[in-house]
């Protein structure tokens, strides 16, 4: 297809105008895409910079989003961080010993290597367990 022919603007990495950025430079600047509706522009690949005439359709483009449009990224509450942090104990949690991992571990597995087939576990690849809770109770 001929670039004229493209529907959105296409820009090469070095010609990129200001105010447009990718979805991933949003994430570093702590924003997310906000009030955009969609992409409008496209980022050509190396590749497709060699040939100015042509579209690019290979899937390394990338598209632009305008910055002005975008809205800070939100905080999550401390129930959704509750929430994630028992989705992912239930993946790095050892079905047999019950011992949580930085890890995920297998799902076709369903426990840890030590379990499995008796391979020894580096002990810096386990989470410490926390505290047990002491009661002070005020005389």
């Amino acid at each position: 297809m001929l670039r004229s022919d493209a529907a959105l603007p296409e820009f090469d990495r070095s010609t990129v105008p200001e105010g447009l950025v990718t979805r991933r430079q949003l994430r570093d600047m702590q924003l997310s895409p906000g009030d955009n509706e969609g992409p409008v522009a496209i980022l050509r690949c190396r590749l497709c910079a060699t040939r100015p005439q042509w579209s690019c359709r290979h899937p390394t483009r990338g598209f632009l989003l305008r910055v002005d449009m975008a809205k800070p990224r939100r905080t999550p509450t401390l129930a959704q961080e509750w929430a994630l942090d028992r989705a992912m104990a239930a993946r790095q949690t050892c079905g047999q010993c019950k011992r949580r991992f930085y890890i995920c571990l297998s799902k076709k597995l369903g426990c840890c290597l030590e379990c499995f087939d008796g391979t020894p576990v580096h002990p810096s690849s386990l989470m410490a367990l926390p505290a047990p809770a002491v009661h002070r109770l005020a005389a």
